[in-house]
């Protein structure tokens, strides 16, 4: 079977406009969110160190088969991120060394895939940013067609062509085109009273107090 591309052509964000999000992890983009747009938590990086702040590009595959994956790699331009939905697969691994030094050489962000890599270790030492639901042996097939550039379920959230994902140590958000702008100013704002709680805790607060816990009621022993 083919793959299927659909066109798409969404505005593509600066270095300046990426590089503003640097600091944002993925917990306060999904907290500004109304605490959405986080992937289940399955979803982790093959190394607590691996960051991603790109936009994405998407990819379905059908089960067990890596051929759309292997199509969006060639189509995918530098500084963006494939996120492809591997229908929660965990058993066959569509993703693995050699796919990683292609995604290497074409410059792309990294990779977040609802489903399983291997070659684990090699993928790792690459420093290719990779976030996935397993690691399994077990190779995929080629056969089976899928889809490119279209809006996909990939770990529990939909994710469209252009929305910019966070990926950190936590796991993953994905941040919706329409609404970077005003997630950024909202995740700088919640960064910086974070600041000021923590200030705030050095001068002897609580957070109880802070953010307004209900007071404790003490009722007698049992």
């Amino acid at each position: 079977m083919s793959v299927i591309c659909y066109e798409t052509n969404f505005p593509k964000l600066s270095r300046s406009e990426l590089n503003a999000w640097a600091d944002v992890p993925a917990a306060v983009a999904s907290d500004c969110l109304n605490r959405s747009q986080a992937m289940v938590g399955a979803i982790k990086p093959l190394a607590t160190s691996m960051r991603i702040t790109a936009q994405a590009r998407t990819v379905a595959c059908t089960v067990a088969d890596n051929s759309a994956l292997h199509a969006a790699i060639g189509r995918c331009e530098q500084g963006e991120v494939l996120v492809c939905d591997g229908q929660a697969y965990q058993d066959a691994a569509l993703f693995g060394g050699l796919m990683t030094k292609a995604a290497l050489h074409r410059g792309i962000a990294g990779l977040v895939l609802d489903g399983a890599v291997r070659d684990s270790l090699e993928i790792i030492d690459s420093g290719f940013p990779c976030f996935v639901r397993a690691v399994v042996p077990g190779g995929p097939h080629k056969e089976f067609g899928g889809k490119i550039d279209g809006t996909i379920s990939c770990g529990g959230i939909s994710v469209s062509p252009g929305d910019l994902i966070i990926a950190d140590a936590d796991g993953v958000t994905a941040v919706p085109f329409s609404r970077i702008n005003e997630t950024l100013e909202a995740a700088k704002a919640v960064m910086a009273k974070e600041e000021n709680t923590l200030q705030s805790l050095a001068e002897g607060g609580s957070l109880a107090e802070i953010y307004g816990v209900p007071d404790i009621i003490m009722v007698p022993a049992e």
